[in-house]
């Protein structure tokens, strides 16, 4: 069976945890290819490669200055995941829900049983 290509959506991209962990960091500023190094550990052609992919689906844009390149991430890209997650939501929103009343009743349990 042949791999699907990473490349080949959103999706796909993310699938990968070294993808996720560069968008995260990139979300708090843009930097570059060595700045990103330095903080993974990682080598100079992983964090290329990976960085790649995320261009090649565009949640990752890049940026010349002199000779540096700086990549940012491009939050609207994101968006197809969002609006795919937001099915799901109408259950963790009644998780929440029972969660907060199972804590409300565990208080006045407690607060009656002080007295």
């Amino acid at each position: 069976m042949s791999r699907l290509k990473t490349t080949h959506d959103v999706f796909s991209a993310i699938g990968e945890p070294k993808r996720r962990l560069l968008i995260e960091q990139l979300v708090i500023k843009e930097m570059t290819v060595n700045e990103l190094v330095d903080i993974f550990d990682w080598s100079q052609p992983t964090v290329s490669k990976h960085l790649g992919v995320l261009k090649k689906v565009k949640i990752v844009s890049e940026r010349k200055e002199g000779r540096f390149r700086y990549y940012r991430i491009q939050p609207d890209e994101l968006r197809p995941i969002q609006e795919w997650m937001h099915q799901f939501e109408k259950y963790w929103g009644s998780t929440m829900d029972q969660l907060d009343n199972y804590l409300n009743q565990i208080q006045v349990k407690g607060i009656d049983s002080e007295h």
